[in-house]
């Protein structure tokens, strides 16, 4: 969790010197644990020749840091002790649910954002009420049943026992892109996350791959070598845990371009990135740009490793961000239109739902990335 004013400018300073042919880039952390909320927001500006011009941040929080950390401890305590009958209660909505199929047939009219999406190969859920508390489990898998046209449902924790809940409801053809959000309850959250996967019908099966992370790099919050080597020890402490698949790091291209370790430390990349952050770019354009930056982010990581954008999307509400990125629902259609037609199986679309209950951030659109509201 960012601390210090002082301590995640100068981070932020770091890294935007060594951005070689930096772009502008915003980072909206998905930090929340239960009813806790605290959300960042960091705005890193780098002009073409590498000269940081822009350094903002926006710091919202319900708790002090220290406050947020004990609260996350209990937080993931009290999930731990439900996961249990959560998972058993929803194994009937698993039978029911078993029979539904992704990404074969949509079930969205032809033109609508909500059928382009549904050609990508996930979308990110968040399993908050608008108040920010945990939503019941029968209300995150009404939220599901929704979500039938995706392969991956990626989550950003184990929080409210949401891993119970949606592999309670998904379809028998999808799995969850699970999180690890905070490096210092990183052994107890494992256990969190493997108490709701094992009571599963499905089990470490229903698991397409693990996040020890997100934008820790790019938020200045942990440096490469240190998020690298927990990367290293959440393998191994899954693996005790019986899981055998993909662990990866999140973060932006840009994280990924600079900090070889990253590369080296995920089983594939895992990039956040998103052409309105860029500024320039056209929502309509947005596919052409997004397969060059997948195309430079795997080559800047030696070839060998596939890439999967684990965000990517448009607001529709908020202010105008450089001189293109203008939310809007029309922008929002054009985008993910663009992206569905140029990499679809490249992508996680970013949101399932509007997240009214983050802070709005610096463009005032962090509440607006929803896609089926």
């Amino acid at each position: 969790m960012l601390t210090k004013l002082a301590y995640t400018l100068l981070a932020l300073s770091s890294i935007a010197a060594a951005q070689p042919l930096g772009v502008p880039h915003v980072h909206h952390q998905h930090q929340k644990r239960e009813a806790a909320v605290a959300v960042d927001t960091v705005v890193v500006t780098v002009t073409q020749n590498a000269n940081p011009t822009t350094l903002q941040t926006v710091m919202t929080s319900a708790t002090t840091s220290s406050t947020a950390s004990t609260e996350a401890e209990a937080a993931t305590s009290s999930s731990a002790t439900t996961s249990s009958s959560v998972a058993a209660s929803s194994s009937a909505s698993s039978s029911a649910s078993s029979d539904s199929s992704s990404n074969d047939t949509s079930s969205y009219e032809d033109g609508t954002v909500e059928y382009y999406a549904g050609e990508g190969k996930g979308i990110t859920y968040s399993p908050y009420s608008d108040s920010g508390s945990c939503k019941s489990e029968s209300d995150i898998q009404s939220d599901i049943q929704k979500l039938t046209d995706f392969d991956i449902i990626r989550v950003y924790a184990p929080d409210c026992s949401c891993v119970s809940a949606i592999m309670g409801a998904m379809g028998s053809n999808q799995k969850v892109f699970a999180g690890l959000y905070y490096m210092d309850s990183l052994s107890s959250d494992i256990s969190t996350l493997a108490t709701q996967v094992k009571a599963s019908s499905q089990g470490w099966d229903g698991i397409y791959a693990v996040a020890v992370g997100n934008e820790w790099v790019n938020s200045g919050t942990y440096s490469a070598s240190e998020v690298a080597s927990a990367v290293s020890s959440g393998r191994s402490l899954l693996q005790d845990q019986g899981y055998s698949g993909k662990v990866v790091t999140v973060d932006t291209i840009p994280a990924y371009e600079n900090n070889n370790e990253l590369c080296e430390a995920s089983d594939f990349i895992a990039a956040n990135s998103h052409a309105y952050w860029d500024g320039n770019v056209e929502a309509a354009n947005s596919g052409t740009w997004l397969e060059q930056q997948i195309a430079d982010v795997k080559s800047a990581c030696g070839g060998s490793k596939s890439v999967l954008i684990t965000e990517t999307g448009w607001p529709t509400k908020g202010d105008t961000y450089g001189s293109n990125g203008v939310p809007s629902t029309a922008n929002q259609l054009a985008c993910i239109k663009s992206i569905a037609e140029a990499v679809p199986d490249q992508v996680i679309f970013f949101t399932a739902y509007n997240d009214l209950w983050k802070q709005p951030g610096s463009q005032n659109c962090e509440q607006y990335w929803g896609i089926f509201n």
